[in-house]
């Protein structure tokens, strides 16, 4: 599995960087089984994960009971709550496997320690955080102006693995439309 991660990098920052050997010894395997929840709200996030093979969904539930989908996470991307991890508090969110996962995680103390020590991490840091950012972004200002069917062929036309992969119900949630809405709108596309 820890090839897939050197992979990971090595493409992300263009060239095999100095001190990876250094890097990947902190990374730790984690195996997931399809519903486990790796972090609960409330809970101190303590990892940050990287997705070799799998689903992740991170959601939180409303008052009433109902899950909405913030984001899901496929392989070779990388998963945690960015605020709690970097604040060490509380989470807000939940986290779960969706699909059985094979799952590289490193502690947040040797995260920050590599972050601090090894520019080539901190550059993979900084690019984690921007697209975090940048989907958040793109989620609050797209996504939430158009109706239920322009954000189903959003999803088709964009992340096309997550339809093919992911029941209804999981996708209404992502797109914040009940499953009857979901299914009364598949006949239209």
């Amino acid at each position: 599995m820890i090839d897939k991660l050197k992979q990971h990098i090595t493409n992300r920052l263009g060239k095999s960087p100095e001190n990876l050997d250094l890097v990947l010894p902190h990374f730790e395997e984690s195996i997931t089984k399809r519903g486990e929840i790796i972090l609960r709200m409330g809970e101190v996030c303590k990892y940050v994960y990287f997705i070799v093979e799998g689903c992740i969904q991170v959601y939180v539930i409303d008052k009433n009971g109902n899950e909405s989908t913030r984001e899901f996470y496929l392989e070779n991307q990388w998963v945690t709550d960015i605020f709690g991890f970097q604040n060490q508090t509380p989470s807000s969110e939940f986290i779960k496997s969706v699909e059985p996962c094979k799952l590289l995680r490193i502690y947040h103390d040797k995260f920050q320690f590599l972050s601090q020590e090894v520019p080539q991490f901190a550059a993979i840091y900084k690019q984690i955080l921007e697209v975090s950012y940048n989907n958040t972004i793109y989620r609050v200002n797209t996504l939430t102006a158009m109706d239920a069917l322009e954000r189903m062929k959003w999803l088709i036309d964009n992340k096309p693995k997550i339809m093919s992969r992911l029941s209804s119900k999981l996708i209404a949630s992502y797109l914040g439309i009940s499953p009857e809405t979901m299914t009364r709108l598949k006949g239209k596309l």
